[in-house]
């Protein structure tokens, strides 16, 4: 008689919580598992290549001056991906059909005739900037030395209290990239959790 197996009840999500470089996802701010903390800033673009030589000299400074002033460091992130138009050739598909005067409506037919055929001799990409901004809270940068040493078995949780505090001082971080990103004409917002975790989805 074969002794009969029992079925392990792991729980999927805390095992694929396990390979996961994070711990949770909190107002908009990634913790790791080391305690310390990571914020996400989308940033907008400028055409480097349409401005005067002057106004490019200005920018590099203006740059310059920026990564300068920081205290810390930052990482820069510039996601591509091919741009589906698929959504967008069907909306223009759809006013064509309404359109009631003619001129328009053959102007508009060879319009999406002209993406059709630039989507197939070219690949149309859509870039992203994000600046990611790191903060260790004053007892995690001592742990983090001692990781190296003795990795803990457990993941490192932080406390609201503590992570109030520390979401103070990133807020602080958060601020002067956005102050210096704006000096050169760019926008940075921050994301949020929702937006955080569909990035790194895609990631």
């Amino acid at each position: 008689m074969k002794p009969k197996l029992k079925k392990s009840k792991s729980n999927p999500k805390s095992a694929t919580q396990k390979h996961l470089p994070f711990h949770e996802i909190r107002d908009g701010l990634i913790i790791m598992k080391d305690g310390s903390l990571r914020s996400v800033l989308y940033t907008s673009a400028i055409n480097f290549d349409l401005k005067s030589n002057q106004e490019q000299n200005a920018i590099i400074y203006q740059y310059q001056n920026f990564l300068n002033s920081l205290p810390f460091p930052i990482q820069i992130i510039i996601q591509s991906k091919k741009l589906d138009l698929s959504e967008y050739i069907a909306k223009l598909k759809d006013l064509e059909t309404k359109q009631v005067n003619d001129l328009l409506r053959l102007q508009m037919s060879e319009y999406i005739s002209f993406i059709q055929r630039l989507m197939k001799v070219t690949n149309i990409m859509e870039k992203k900037f994000y600046v990611v901004i790191t903060y260790y809270p004053p007892d995690v940068a001592t742990r983090t030395i001692w990781q190296k040493i003795f990795p803990p078995k457990e993941d490192f949780i932080v406390k609201e209290t503590d992570f109030s505090k520390a979401k103070e001082k990133i807020s602080e971080r958060i601020n002067l990239v956005s102050n210096g990103l704006a000096s050169m004409g760019l926008r940075a917002v921050s994301l949020t959790t929702q937006e955080v975790a569909e990035l790194m989805y895609v990631h």
